[in-house]
């Protein structure tokens, strides 16, 4: 469904439609409850079991890891709901629930949800791109570039860059600095988040050994973090996405044309708190994850909506630069037509 050039919504079913999907922004307490309940627990007990397994069998400990690294990701997505006050109703909960989660991911609450709001406010939008996205050139932007900066954004689209090191400069350490521009509230957080780390570290280390303890963090959050930015990627990063110029940006259309429906699996759609219905999530921030599926199963009018599929998906890493003319991502392949 593609409809960009319509800058008006007057005729458009979504437009009173966005307005009925409000029933949905409800939190409930107890599927919130349940949620944290079905989530950290088992995170916190696959730490133990891994702590356990190194002594039985090296596969035991790998397959954990990799199970806890699936649990870590959804502790993010109830991060990331608590940040769009979603979770629960009471902004004191997310608060606190937020940033608790944030330490075990990482992510210092206020910084990251600040970069992600403005993110909402400006996604696909050609004119202010550069705030908590995935930096994108247009064609004629690239061909303009010199060398050294078309060299750069390769090196910067790279998979190996944007999910391999990319993972480890954002929660090691772009996570942990601070900026002058930001509000004392936001560094003050991250001075909070870094030293519960550091108190983390310690105990962890007085417990199990600092190497185990280091070894096992490192791989947990090295793999959460790199399924994290996959799925950050793909939200707005696919073949019929939409990008706009200003004078064309509208917010619900944008919603539904630039940010994707990925279709996945059961489980994996558990273990990913149902962020691949994230043009719902960009309609209505405030729908908390444990709603997005339900509000997708009862509007069959999101059917329109065209869903990214797995081998798709793996499609979208050749497509690298907008193409205005086109409208559309295209391939550094492009270049030579």
């Amino acid at each position: 469904m593609k409809n960009v050039e319509t800058k008006s919504l007057e005729n458009n079913p979504w437009t009173n439609f966005s307005k009925n999907i409000a029933a949905y922004q409800t939190p409930n307490i107890w599927r919130a409850i349940w949620q944290i309940a079905n989530t950290f627990v088992p995170y916190v007990g696959l730490w133990i079991l891994i702590v356990y397994s190194i002594s039985i069998s090296y596969w035991l400990t790998a397959f954990l890891i990799i199970l806890a690294a699936g649990f870590l990701v959804r502790l993010f997505i109830i991060f990331h709901d608590c940040g769009h006050g979603s979770f629960f109703k009471s902004t004191k909960a997310n608060q606190i629930v937020g940033k608790l989660f944030g330490i075990l991911a990482f992510t210092p609450y206020y910084k990251w949800h600040n970069l992600h709001m403005q993110h909402h406010a400006s996604v696909g939008n050609l004119d202010k791109r550069g705030v908590g996205d995935v930096w994108t050139m247009t064609k004629e932007e690239y061909l303009a570039s010199n060398k050294k900066k078309r060299l750069y954004y390769r090196l910067y689209r790279h998979p190996v860059t944007m999910f391999g090191i990319g993972t480890l400069y954002v929660f090691l350490i772009q996570n942990r600095m601070t900026k002058k521009d930001m509000g004392r509230k936001e560094k003050l957080n991250i001075y909070f988040t870094n030293a519960a780390l550091a108190l983390l570290f310690v105990a962890m280390s007085l417990a199990i050994g600092f190497l185990p303890f280091l070894i096992i963090q490192f791989l947990i959050i090295y793999i959460a973090g790199m399924a994290g930015l996959w799925l950050f990627y793909l939200q707005h990063q696919y073949e019929d996405v939409s990008w706009v110029r200003s004078n064309k940006w509208n917010y619900l259309t944008i919603a539904l044309e630039g940010s994707s429906f990925v279709k996945f699996p059961k489980l994996l759609q558990w273990f990913s708190g149902n962020i691949g219905f994230h043009h719902i999530h960009h309609i209505n921030a405030r729908i908390p994850n444990y709603n997005l599926a339900k509000c997708y199963r009862e509007n069959t009018v999101f059917s329109e909506v065209k869903p990214v599929t797995f081998i798709a998906s793996l499609r979208t890493l050749k497509l690298r630069l907008w193409d205005e003319k086109i409208q559309k991502l295209v391939g550094f392949s492009s270049l030579k037509n």
